[in-house]
Order: C-alpha cells, then sequence, then structure tokens
C-alpha cells in the first residue's frame, strides 16, 4: 500500500481530498456532491465526517469544485487530469490500494485514463469541544 501525504492544493488526489478549527465544509456552491451528484454517492454523513463513494468513467470531466482536509482510498487504479484554480494542472496515477491525505483543495478533475476512476473519500468537518 502507498501512503502519500500532501500538504496544499497542488498535490492532491481528486479520486483523488479531506478540521476542529480546520476547514469547513465546501459550501453549496463548491460542493461536488450538489455539482455533480451523478459522480457521487454518499456512504456517511454524520457530525464527524462524510464519505464519498466516486466514480468516474473514462473521459468524463467534473466541474472546478471544493473538498475539505481527509483523504481518498482508491478502489482501483486511474490516470486523470487534475486542474487547479490558477489554471495549472498534473497528471496523476494512482493505483488500487494507493491512500493518501488531502489537504483543502479546489480543483476540477478528468478521466483520462482507460478504466474508471473509482475511490472512496472521507472528508472530515470541524471538530467542536465537547
Amino acid at each position: 500500500m502507498k501512503l502519500t501525504v500532501a500538504f496544499g492544493a497542488g498535490i492532491v488526489v481528486g479520486v483523488a481530498a479531506v478540521l476542529g478549527g480546520m476547514a469547513s465544509l465546501a459550501g453549496p456552491e463548491t460542493d461536488p456532491v450538489k455539482m455533480s451528484p451523478e459522480f457521487y454517492r454518499v456512504r456517511i454523513d454524520n457530525e464527524w465526517m462524510r464519505v464519498l463513494e466516486y466514480r468516474l468513467k473514462p473521459g468524463q470531466k467534473e466541474p472546478m469544485h471544493s473538498h475539505p482536509h481527509g483523504f481518498v482510498y482508491m478502489l482501483a487504479d486511474a490516470r486523470a487530469r487534475v486542474s487547479l484554480p490558477d489554471g495549472s494542472s498534473s497528471l496523476i496515477d494512482e493505483h488500487a490500494g494507493d491512500l493518501t491525505w488531502r489537504g483543502l483543495t479546489t480543483h476540477a478533475f478528468e478521466n483520462v485514463g482507460d478504466t474508471d476512476v473509482h475511490a472512496i473519500g472521507v472528508e472530515l468537518k470541524p471538530c467542536t469541544p465537547q
């Protein structure tokens, strides 16, 4: 298993994204589930986290959206292009079993590979003192 730690928005796996006193969840205007419900299935949503199952078929593109801090677990091999708000982009190759920390990020995502991008993303919610 590969463990990648990414600090900053430039190294992310959108599949690839996401806490008390930390970043809050994306607003409705940038929430990927609201913007692209065809790519996401909410598996858990409680006071501590939101767990998303993500699937993007070859050639599909997801618009610019945001994720809070959390992590992504890859369920399949994938090749994708991640684009950032500043116009820069990078190609990423991920493999089934990869686990990647994702800091607060805004990005667009495109499947440029031959297989579905399939992943579980855990988005952490702000902690409140007990």
